[in-house]
């Protein structure tokens, strides 16, 4: 019997080539669209449904439609907003794949009696021994991996990644070359379900209580302005403080709890190490000590140096981890990084394989 795939689809270009591979490689493939928000976002929208239904049936398999917008509210938008609120800056996308891409979506493939889902997502699973291990892409300029360190074991034993092994360019010229239904809409770096350069709004018309004054201080704790919301800022911002000084001053930290910003100069908004909660590891477990590693990449008490990316678009690097509990560990970094982000995403990489990370607390 063949295969059946459920294809995760928003009409977009990389969902499609997934489905149309899927496909050409003699699966039995529908293609699944997950209504999230309204009209007019990017990626989970009626529009967007429409979009996935032409898509299929230029290809002549089914499409269904599941309602997650619900889902999407409880473990999407409302941890977003807390978190601004709290003076963090979060990273939604990680949450989306965690709770309702391979969650709530997958969920409803295996109940149509699917075998796997498949998405466009450009990252790579292998399996070992009976272990599945998530790897970064082949188009390194792609790789999105990093926003799916939360997989268990579980849901990657259900999950295929078509695009792994492509380039983007590879991907579009595919789907020009077999003429697929696309209608191309750009990419853009900003969340779906926000209009661009409106999160504080967004955030005050969830969360009112946020919109209230409070003081930008300098280093040294003297008031240089005022600023109408801590959700407004996150840590390395520099525009839109609200304040003209001689040297380029960025936002070092935001305390929620006084409702203050504090800027610092360039050298006081650099790290060399960060506390990480909620710790997820892919293989179950906080990684060993590598024996294989050569001396020099170790550190004296026989940590190993993996290379750790505390965002995305980040390039990552050299860094140790500590074990502090099951659910928090600690990074040092070779040498200080930039604006090392409360509420973003620390992630553990050997090699090109991901092996897990979590949300940076900072050292506070």
């Amino acid at each position: 019997m063949k295969k059946r795939a459920a294809v995760g689809m928003s009409g977009g270009t990389d969902s499609s080539v997934a489905a149309a591979l899927l496909v050409e490689q003699g699966y039995e493939v529908i293609g699944l669209t997950a209504h999230m928000w309204k009209d007019g976002s990017r990626c989970c929208s009626l529009e967007d449904v429409t979009r996935a239904q032409k898509v299929c049936a230029a290809l002549g398999i089914r499409h269904y439609v599941v309602n997650a917008q619900d889902r999407f509210e409880e473990k999407v938008v409302k941890p977003f907003v807390g978190e601004y609120a709290a003076g963090r800056t979060p990273s939604p996308c990680i949450a989306c794949n965690q709770f309702i891409k391979f969650g709530f979506l997958l969920d409803r493939a295996v109940q149509l009696d699917c075998d796997v889902l498949a998405t466009g997502h450009y990252a790579r699973i292998e399996e070992r021994d009976g272990a599945f291990h998530l790897m970064r892409a082949v188009d390194r300029t792609k790789d999105q991996s990093y926003f799916l360190h939360r997989l268990s074991q579980k849901q990657l034993a259900h999950t295929v990644f078509p695009l792994g092994g492509w380039t983007k360019e590879e991907v579009k010229k595919w789907s020009a070359d077999h003429n697929l239904p696309i209608v191309p809409r750009g990419e853009s770096q900003d969340l779906c379900f926000v209009e661009e350069g409106m999160y504080p709004e967004f955030v005050e018309a969830r969360a009112p209580e946020v919109k209230k004054k409070g003081r930008v201080l300098d280093d040294q704790g003297k008031q240089m302005a005022e600023h109408d919301g801590i959700h407004r800022f996150t840590v390395g911002q520099r525009g839109g403080t609200g304040v003209a000084v001689g040297e380029r001053v960025y936002v070092s930290r935001i305390d929620a709890d006084k409702n203050e910003i504090i800027l610092s100069p360039r050298e006081g908004v650099m790290q060399s190490e960060c506390l990480v909660q909620n710790a997820h590891w892919i293989a179950g477990a906080f990684p060993e000590c590598r024996a294989s590693v050569p001396l020099a990449l170790n550190d004296r008490d026989g940590r190993s140096t993996f290379t750790v990316q505390p965002r995305y678009g980040h390039r990552g690097a050299a860094a140790t981890i500590e074990k502090i509990s099951d659910t928090e560990f600690k990074v040092c970094f070779a040498e200080p990084q930039f604006a090392l982000t409360p509420g973003q995403a620390a992630v553990v990489y050997d090699g090109d394989e991901l092996l897990g990370g979590g949300w940076i607390k900072g050292m506070d």
